[in-house]
């Protein structure tokens, strides 16, 4: 084939072999020491979520998969040497582009721009093409012009992973039908499989793995929390897995096991925005209209930093949505669009009327924005909170709920002292006042229809006890 061939180089770097999906092995080489000294190529790498974004009209589909990719590309004979590797047979060299090479995706990428550049209804992300049409009668012309420049410049495609004409195809991880995205199957269930990390480099790996599909899941920052804080600069190598860890873990798996499904954003069609903050994170949700609903486009979240806690209510509110116009900018910037949020002080960005020096320079940050504001009274009003709703077990409801609006007296409680209160709250017998849950006094108001926590630790801070109004708790009776 002409891919190796003997060598007398003066270099030599290790092989590893890697197992692909179909469980064939790719021969790799472990080319650090090369890379160390080699000259970075500075190509642009396309994000696949902007290359999804392409897809909003699209109904039919077809993916192909070169064949051996790499090795497509054939290597100058001047730099063959420096490819060599050892084997039982001797000293090789490589004649075709290898992987594991720190150029060798820019220079593939630049390859595929060239070959694919006059290719209509076309995404490409490295090896993985996928032609995209509005109608059949697109479909098969698409095709021939994609085929022909595959010809014309001598690249094979794999015959296995050819599929034409699909109404659902899987894409870069993802499965894409009629305008919606949702998580490919086999990555969620590898999320649901995985075993309980022991050490902080399988926490690192269980985040690489979920981020992936945090655009799927609403507060996605708050949930893992816990999960994040065992990655804290200077915390133990060897981690100790928590019961607010695997509630934690479980809240994600729900979400994420229950297919959830976001619609591909139309660039040409009004956006809204929703936000909030709470004490510890603030999130946003962008929507558009689909068949009469706001439907959820894409979730962002993240933690409150330390500092940012201390913060008055309106300015994490503010915060939040200097996040989310942050987050969405490639979708808000020069366009105007609908900012929805559940408190009311909020319009004072829209009067100019503001004597704080940080939510002035932040008011100042959104003039770029051309937007309207919409008070929206409730979380549960909001269409992503009732998408949230539908995608948890009931359990798991019932702890984000009180977690959300818990405010705590002193010590943190864990996340199973959270259930037994909600059992508490739960409870339909009016006889039921008080109680002591794990040392922590749970107090039901006399009025059922307005039903109030009240938490202490000790009896000593009872002048200190906290009432929480369970508003948006009423859904989970």
């Amino acid at each position: 084939m002409g891919v190796i061939e003997p060598s007398s180089s003066a270099y030599c770097s290790p092989i590893v072999l890697v197992k692909k999906k179909d469980n064939t092995l790719r021969l790799c080489i472990d080319f650090r020491k090369i890379n160390a000294v080699t000259q970075f190529d500075a190509n642009n790498i396309p994000l696949p979520e902007d290359l999804f974004t392409q897809l909003s009209q699209s109904t039919f589909f077809t993916s192909c998969d070169l064949s051996k990719a790499y090795w497509q590309i054939s290597l100058s004979k001047e730099c063959r040497h420096i490819t060599a590797f050892q084997t039982p047979l001797g000293l090789m060299h490589w004649c075709r582009m290898p992987f594991g090479l720190a150029g060798a995706p820019a220079q593939f990428i630049r390859l595929m721009l060239i070959v694919l550049k006059d290719c209509p209804n076309l995404l490409n992300y490295f090896d993985d093409t996928l032609v995209h049409t509005t109608t059949w009668v697109q479909h098969p012309e698409s095709l021939r012009i994609l085929f022909a420049a595959l010809r014309k410049h001598g690249l094979t495609v794999n015959p296995a992973k050819l599929s034409i004409g699909q109404t659902r195809i899987e894409f870069l991880g993802h499965v894409v039908s009629n305008g919606t995205l949702s998580p490919l199957p086999s990555k969620v269930q590898k999320v649901v499989d995985l075993r309980t990390p022991t050490t902080k480099k399988q926490v690192q790996s269980l985040m690489g793995l979920l981020n992936y599909y945090r655009l799927f899941i609403p507060s996605f920052s708050t949930i893992t929390t816990p999960l994040t804080n065992l990655l804290r600069k200077g915390s133990p190598d060897m981690v100790r897995w928590s019961e607010e860890c695997q509630q934690a873990f479980d809240a994600v798996s729900d979400i994420l096991s229950s297919e959830p499904v976001l619609i591909i954003p139309d660039v040409n069609a009004p956006f809204v925005v929703q936000t909030d903050a709470s004490d510890y994170g603030i999130g946003a949700v962008l929507l558009q209209m689909r068949s009469g609903k706001l439907m959820p486009c894409r979730f962002a979240s993240r933690k409150l930093l330390p500092r940012e806690q201390n913060y008055s209510t309106i300015e994490r509110e503010t915060l939040a949505i200097v996040y989310a116009v942050s987050a969405f900018y490639k979708f808000l910037a020069f366009r105007h669009f609908e900012l929805q949020c559940d408190h009311r002080p909020i319009s004072f960005l829209k009067k100019g009327k503001v004597r704080n020096s940080r939510l002035m320079r932040w008011a100042l940050a959104l003039q770029e924005f051309s937007f309207s504001i919409t008070y929206i009274p409730g979380v549960d009003s909001r269409p992503e909170s009732a998408t949230t709703k539908s995608q948890l077990t009931k359990r798991t409801q019932q702890a984000l709920a009180l977690r959300e609006h818990l405010l705590y007296a002193s010590a943190p409680i864990s996340c199973a002292t959270i259930l037994l209160c909600s059992d508490v709250l739960q409870s339909t017998v009016s006889a039921i006042r008080r109680v002591t849950v794990h040392g922590l006094v749970v107090r039901r108001a006399i009025d059922l229809s307005c039903r109030t926590l009240v938490i202490s630790t000790s009896p000593a801070a009872a002048r200190r006890l906290v009432l929480c109004p369970l508003a948006s708790f009423q859904v989970n009776n």
